[in-house]
């Protein structure tokens, strides 16, 4: 390793997922705060035998794929039932975090520091990531949306408290526009499909020569990949209720986790292919619960409340504003989660370009490396 390269490594190693490590910045830390001890893992530029290097970047290789084939079993529901669930659609976005999360703990062991990065890398991981950013835009908006359906709810549980005619025309009106938000379309959810079809062209992976840590990297990003397309592309289906959304991706057999994503693939798009199929709409289990009871509401609102139909009427009531309640709390806890992943992938890309600025010289040029100023 050249003194250029050594001088990039001791100062900086770029993760991904968005946590950067080195002598003067760790873990996101400015440059004013404390000097903190580098290399807690030991000399990184002590030579190894490479029977032993090969050792390693396999047991390395091998820990993140049995993990992501953990992490997906453990995506697969025993109920399909919960499938397009929020509870079921939180663990999701929670396993991509934390799949993203795994990749800055690999690139730490791997020691592999930015000057040794080929371009090509870097440029594979731009695109992506802000193909990631962009699909958790069109998420957020639709989360967003489904929230503001939440106060036309409100509104119309308001209004059944009072048995005036007056009330009851408003609640009929609430009714009305819930019904017609809750069947809009979202532009930008509706765009993900080339957004997605993006990503699916991403997998075909450059080539690396001559660095097997390298190769490595990139077979677990490929892993990492995967999963977060087809997390993408379910969400993308429940959410527009087109099952032109869903995508079917390859594996080869020779990943560890291919067969618990093959898996998991096969019966998680095959129940919403199957629910689509059916003409249910909307497929989202607790919107779907919402609209049962409005349905059931709405004929007789339209008729008016008949004294001895009284009781009935305010158990209805009563079981909508259960599971309205559910369904905020679902989006809720759903909307963190996608917001987490969103700061995830932009700080990581904020990292990156901002590490890629600051190791140039004085001609732009990333030392060590030949790559260009971005």
């Amino acid at each position: 390793m050249d003194g250029s390269c050594e001088k990039i490594f001791a100062e900086v190693i770029v993760f991904p997922g968005g946590c950067l490590m080195g002598s003067k910045i760790i873990g996101m830390s400015r440059p004013h705060e404390p000097h903190q001890p580098f290399f807690p893992f030991g000399n990184p530029f002590r030579m190894l035998s490479s029977s032993h290097l090969s050792r390693k970047l396999l047991i390395l290789s091998k820990t993140f794929e049995e993990t992501l084939a953990e992490r997906l079993r453990r995506l697969n529901p025993k109920d399909k039932g919960e499938i397009l669930s929020f509870s079921w659609m939180k663990l999701a976005m929670e396993s991509l975090c934390e799949t993203h999360n795994d990749i800055k703990t690999l690139i730490t062991d791997l020691e592999l520091p930015v000057c040794d990065w080929d371009e090509k890398w870097l440029d594979l991981y731009l695109d992506v990531s802000v193909n990631l950013l962009d699909v958790c835009i069109a998420f957020s908006s639709e989360l967003s949306r489904l929230n503001q359906g939440n106060l036309l709810l409100q509104c119309l549980l308001h209004n059944f408290e009072s048995n005036s005619s007056k009330l009851f025309i408003r609640a009929r009106s609430s009714l009305d526009g819930w019904r017609q938000h809750v069947n809009s379309k979202n532009p930008r959810v509706e765009n993900c499909c080339t957004i997605l079809d993006k990503l699916v062209k991403s997998l075909d992976l450059p080539k690396v020569k001559n660095s097997a840590k390298g190769k490595v990297l990139m077979s677990a990003l490929y892993g990492v990949k995967v999963e977060t397309i087809f997390v993408c592309s379910v969400f993308a289906a429940a959410f527009s209720g087109s099952g032109k959304k869903l995508l079917d991706l390859d594996v080869a057999d020779k990943f560890i986790w291919a067969r618990a994503f093959t898996s998991l693939q096969t019966s998680v798009n095959g129940e919403i292919r199957n629910i689509l199929s059916s003409g249910r709409f909307p497929v989202l289990k607790e919107l779907e619960a919402v609209d049962t009871s409005v349905k059931k509401l709405y004929p007789t609102i339209q008729d008016g409340v008949n004294p001895v139909e009284e009781e009935a009427f305010q158990n209805s009531v009563s079981d909508l504003g259960r599971r309205a309640e559910k369904l905020s709390q679902g989006l809720d806890l759903l909307t963190k989660e996608v917001d987490s992943f969103f700061q995830l992938v932009l700080t990581g890309r904020d990292a990156l370009l901002s590490n890629l600025r600051t190791s140039t010289d004085s001609d732009g040029r990333l030392e060590g490396n030949g790559i260009e100023r971005v």
